[in-house]
Order: structure tokens, then sequence, then C-alpha cells
């Protein structure tokens, strides 16, 4: 009877674990942390400047900070094996140079020109993802490509978004005015937040109820509801502050309600990075 039961659990582990460690999805794990860290630091460094050079002066400090960050991510992902990917490679060289240019002049020059620049940089950052989710995805298990295809192309895209409300909501704070392209550009983020957000949370409800036994006791499902509780309000806010009227917003705490949304999502694209890793450990 005691050996049947150690059969029964033997069993029951063997089909939660692969026999071999996938070594492909294990070391793409570790990239698009680093990738992840990248998007965030620019972001990051892309709203302080444009708060900075808008007047809020305070804002200098961290700037530098951001940038040691966005070289520490860059660094992380050129140790990886996936990097020596062709089209991985190239893609992520080009970021990396035009980022430290940018780097070394964004401060001196004309605060929107800047924040667009820094965006367009992002969105690079973003068709890298999009390759790194489909790059010899046949070599990922099942988990591991459903759940990088979410964090790849709708969760960091999602977080930019976030981002770029952020950044322009707290330079305009700042400025204490808003011009008629920036409420433009605010209009624009709205609308494709909504959207994305909400396939956001419907991919995270699917995910996590087809694969319940791997996310474990993770509290997945009340961050999601979180996170987009707080989509929405800072969504709400930023409408009736910045487009419906002019009220005054303090720069520093729109910026960091702003944070505080991408951290929500960074750490559930963390739980899904657990997972994947976790997914790529075999027996042997």
């Amino acid at each position: 009877m005691k050996f049947f039961l150690i059969l029964i659990s033997l069993l029951y582990s063997l089909e939660a674990k692969s026999l071999f460690t996938n070594n492909e999805q294990k070391d793409r794990s570790k990239y698009i942390g680093a990738l992840k860290n990248l998007v965030i630091a620019t972001q990051k460094t892309r709203g302080l400047t444009n708060s900075f050079l808008n007047g809020n002066t305070v804002a200098q400090l961290l700037v530098y900070s951001n940038r040691q960050d966005m070289k520490a991510a860059i660094g992380d992902m050129e140790t990886l094996q996936f990097s020596a990917d062709p089209v991985i490679n190239k893609r992520a060289t080009f970021i990396s140079q035009e980022l430290i240019s940018l780097n070394s002049k964004a401060l001196k020059k004309n605060s929107s020109k800047v924040f667009d620049e820094y965006t367009e940089l992002i969105a690079q950052t973003m068709m890298l993802a999009q390759s790194v989710a489909k790059r010899g995805v046949d070599k990922l298990n099942p988990i591991g490509r459903e759940l990088t295809s979410i964090m790849m192309e709708t969760m960091l895209p999602l977080t930019e978004y976030v981002g770029q409300l952020r950044g322009l909501g707290s330079g305009i704070a700042a400025k204490g005015s808003i011009s008629k392209g920036e409420k433009d550009k605010l209009v624009a983020i709205l609308l494709q937040m909504k959207p994305l957000s909400e396939k956001f949370e419907s991919q995270m409800s699917h995910v996590v109820s087809k694969y319940n036994k791997e996310f474990g006791n993770e509290s997945i499902e009340s961050d999601v509801a979180k996170t987009m509780t707080l989509i929405k309000e800072y969504m709400s806010y930023s409408k009736t502050n910045f487009i419906e009227s002019k009220q005054e917003v303090d720069p520093d705490n729109y910026f960091d309600s702003g944070t505080q949304i991408i951290t929500s999502i960074v750490k559930i694209y963390d739980v899904n990075n657990k997972v994947i890793e976790s997914d790529s450990q075999g027996w042997f």
C-alpha cells in the first residue's frame, strides 16, 4: 500500500514537472525580466525628464538614478544566451546605442521633443518584446508560450500607456498649463489604455483559470482586480483634471500615482515570469 502511495505521488509530480529542464525557456525568462527592467527605467527617465524640463527641479537627481537602472538592465540583457539571436541582438544593440545618445543630451533639449524621442525608443523596445514573444516559440512549453505572449504583447504595452500618461501629465502639472497638442495626446493615450487594460484583465483571468495549479497560492486574481481599479481611477482623474477642466495638480503626487499602477502591473508580470521559470525546471 505504501509503495502505491509513493508511486501515485511520483506520477503526480511528473505530471506537474517535465522530465528535462527547458533551458531555452529558462534563459528566456531571465531575458524578459531584464527587458522589463529596461522598459520601466526608460519610462521613468522620460517622465522625470519631462517634469524637470517643465520646472520641477526636484526630479533631476531621480533622472540620473533611473539612467543607471537603464544601463544595468541593458548589461543584464547582453549577458544572456538569448541575446545571441541575430534579430534580438540587432534590435537590442540599436536601442541601447540610441538610449545612450539621447540620455547624453536630453536635459538640454525641448521637453516635448525629448518626450517624443524617448517614446519612440520605447516603441522600438516594444517591437523587440514582440520579437522575444515570437522567436523560437516552438522551443517553449505551452504555459511558457502563453504567458510570454501576454507579458510581451499586453502587459509591457499597458505599462507604456500608463507611463506616457504619467510622464505627460506630470509635465503639464509642473508647468501649470496644457497646450492643445498635449490635450490631444492625453485623449489618444486614454483611448488606447481602456481596451488594452480590459484585454489584460481578460487574458489573466483565462490563464489563471487554465493553469491554476501552476500559479499555486499567488493572490493573482485580487492583484489584477486591484490594478484595474487603480487604472480606472487614474484615467478618470486625468480626464477630469487635465482635459475637462484646468485643476491644480501636484506633479510629484501625480507621477507617484502612475508609478503605483506600473508597480502593480509589474508585480503580476513578475509572478508570471516566476511561473515560466518554475515550469522550465525539469527533474534532470
